[in-house]
């Protein structure tokens, strides 16, 4: 299956995307954290619908850093439900043709 980036017009399979967009887009990832709680998030954009994709991060302890740290790895999992989420819910506006998705 192809399709385009939701951030632009590149195309890919669906790995080629993925990884497209951790290495060129990443700057659209938002890492936050509760200053009361110290629970972490990342929040993630569609730009196709506005929705933003907020899901909490569960490090093991509260390193400060963690966030920095693993900025690498969390684009790889927040990026991966993003083009989820444009797949099932965009397919026309990134080129899936719903028949494709009913074949894998």
């Amino acid at each position: 299956m192809q399709l385009r980036c939701p951030y632009c017009s590149e195309m890919g399979g669906l790995n080629g995307t993925h990884s497209h967009m951790v290495a060129t887009h990443h700057d659209l990832l938002r890492t936050e954290t509760d200053s009361e709680s110290g629970k972490m998030h990342y929040v993630v954009p569609c730009p196709l619908c506005g929705l933003s994709y907020r899901h909490r991060v569960k490090p093991r302890n509260r390193n400060p850093r963690f966030l920095s740290e693993f900025r690498k790895e969390i684009a790889l999992v927040a990026f991966d439900q993003m083009l989820y989420h444009v797949v099932h819910e965009h397919p026309d506006a990134v080129g899936v043709k719903v028949d494709e998705l009913r074949s894998e």
